[in-house]
């Protein structure tokens, strides 16, 4: 089974696809599934998504298991047989291999069914983005599952092979990148006072928003990264009318961001009107925060420890997103941490390639919380 599972990572490493895009992924993973005989197969869940249902006749709770189907926007330069062969594509987050791990746990599954309740695997599009998980949950074909428990994995380079990192709580921050636009009327430079210049606003911003964070009195990791800025044109004839200034904010919880967004925006009106200034707001890769549920954090240390894992508690939270917090919203849920090597390179490198040996050791996790919850 196993080299089986490795074949079908490296076809779909091959062959990767673009967030909201992942149909020929999608349309392989359906016809792979379709030779497992499920229940029900259930395809287009907020828009490439697909599923496969095993049920039972006795009642019992609906578990699911997710893996992403996106890849990256990053050139690879690993030149391995099976590299990326769509230019400027790769998947460098190696959500290939967690698809080869839902799908191996779906075959195991498919040779011991559950006893009671039901077992969903899906297989979600654009989770790179922020807007597969929140498209998914949205969709009447996801509400229709009733799902009560909800599981995932990421592999995550730096750490020992196969270790399982794991917390009750927040697991990974909510995220979103902010589009501010400045817009005032352009001059000669040698009349700069005829015009409206959005440099000092500018100026100000950049100075204001490291610090935003100190202005929110609330107990937890609230941060803003500047990411980008840029004024007028690269004339020197010219005094500027327009800027953009882009900013990352992260946050430990929903609320914390909340808070976020609304001083952010505070700052922004107040700058823009002190300098005479229009301006807007944009909204980009919006990810809530994951946070695991008590219960299914035991469900997973239990079966990494039952399957020789080495289990780590982590007392804060990953600073990178993941738009499971989505799907963990709308059930109880647990994402995991698992460990990818400390020599491998880190995710989004464009020399990342997920380490083939995680695939059984994922399945067999997957698979003790499938039989803890179901068999």
């Amino acid at each position: 089974m196993t080299e089986n599972l490795i074949k079908l990572r490296h076809h779909i490493h091959q062959h990767p696809e673009l967030s909201g895009v992942e149909f020929e992924t999608a349309d392989l993973l359906k016809s792979k599934l379709e030779t497992l005989n499920p229940d029900e197969i259930i395809t287009g869940i907020g828009g490439c998504g697909v599923a496969a249902k095993f049920t039972s006749s006795e009642d019992g709770p609906t578990i699911l298991f997710r893996a992403e189907l996106d890849a990256l926007p990053i050139e690879e330069i690993n030149d391995f047989s099976y590299r990326s062969v769509n230019k400027g594509v790769s998947h460098k987050c190696g959500h290939d291999g967690h698809m080869s791990i839902i799908f191996g746990l779906a075959e195991k599954i498919a040779k011991n069914r559950p006893q009671k309740g039901s077992v969903v695997i899906l297989f979600q599009p654009a989770e790179e983005t922020g807007e597969g998980g929140r498209f998914v949950v949205a969709d009447q074909k996801f509400k229709d599952l009733e799902t009560d428990y909800c599981y995932a994995l990421h592999n995550l380079p730096g750490h020992p092979m196969g270790q399982v990192m794991i917390r009750t709580g927040t697991f990974n921050c909510a995220s979103r990148g902010m589009i501010i636009k400045l817009s005032g009327k352009t001059a000669h430079a040698a009349y700069p006072e005829t015009g409206i210049s959005p440099a000092q606003a500018l100026s100000e911003l950049l100075a204001a928003f490291p610090n935003i964070a100190d202005t929110i009195d609330m107990d937890e990791l609230l941060m803003s990264t500047t990411v980008h800025s840029s004024m007028g044109e690269c004339a020197f004839g010219t005094a500027p009318s327009d800027a953009v200034f882009m900013v990352t904010l992260r946050s430990e919880s929903n609320e914390g961001m909340a808070k976020l967004v609304e001083k952010s925006e505070e700052l922004v009106k107040k700058a823009a009107q002190k300098h005479s200034l229009s301006h807007s707001i944009e909204w980009a890769d919006v990810f809530d925060a994951s946070v695991n549920h008590e219960e299914c954090v035991e469900h997973v240390a239990k079966a990494a420890q039952k399957t020789n894992h080495d289990v780590a508690y982590l007392d804060e939270p990953f600073r990178w997103s993941e738009d499971f917090g989505a799907i963990s919203a709308s059930a109880s849920g647990a994402m995991f941490a698992f460990g990818a090597g400390e020599e491998n390179p880190q995710i989004h490198n464009p020399d990342y390639d997920f380490p083939d040996e995680l695939i059984e050791r994922g399945v067999s996790i997957f698979y003790q919380i499938y039989s803890d919850h179901l068999l």
